[in-house]
């Protein structure tokens, strides 16, 4: 009988443990889950906001596509509004740098004058992060027309074509216009290709 009563109370106090440790188990995993719950709720946020810039990001760079492949090739300039603020700020490989969509417009139907085959028909490389997107391309044409020299008189067609690497990187506004558009290409290979 005592050793019942020593089992019985070996018993008791066991189960009590194991009770409190269940207790204990229970609110912890009741902590965690809550905590679990919150940094849940915090990565689908994340995740949200990623998909909505990454969707923006895509927006941007099929606009860049159209601009180049479209708008700029085929020189339809009437629809440079699409992917520029009126207010637009484009800095030029040559250093110079023009405020406003029309003297942006000017500045490249000048490159057509001379060259009226100019044209961008690849992006091979696009990547953008939050408003900013950046694609390069290639650029090519033929100098067939008399070309102004700026002094009143002209440079005469030398018949050569060019193709050169480009890159252009635009920062985007929230109304999917760029305010800012920054061109590269190297401008001494242009000349030499053209025989100036």
């Amino acid at each position: 009988m005592k050793n019942f009563k020593t089992t019985l109370k070996t018993s008791s106090i066991l189960t009590f443990i194991t009770s409190i440790i269940i207790v204990f188990n229970s609110c912890e995993r009741t902590t965690n889950s809550s905590g679990s719950q919150s940094e849940l709720d915090s990565l689908r946020n994340q995740v949200k906001e990623l998909t909505k810039t990454n969707e923006l990001i895509t927006k941007n760079l099929v606009k860049f596509d159209t601009l180049d492949f479209n708008v700029f090739s085929r020189r339809d300039w009437a629809r440079f509004h699409e992917s520029h603020a009126e207010d637009v700020i484009v800095h030029f490989p040559d250093g110079h740098t023009t405020k406003g969509l029309k003297k942006h417009i000017d500045d490249m139907e000048a490159m057509f004058v001379y060259a009226p085959d100019t044209r961008i028909k690849e992006h091979p490389i696009k990547i953008g992060q939050g408003n900013m997107t950046a694609v390069t391309g290639i650029m090519e044409g033929t100098f067939t027309k008399p070309m102004p020299d700026g002094k009143g008189g002209f440079i005469q067609p030398t018949g050569k074509k060019f193709k050169l690497p480009m890159a252009t990187i635009g920062i985007w506004k929230e109304d999917g216009t760029m305010s800012e558009e920054y061109l590269f290409w190297d401008n001494q290979s242009y000349m030499k290709q053209i025989g100036l």
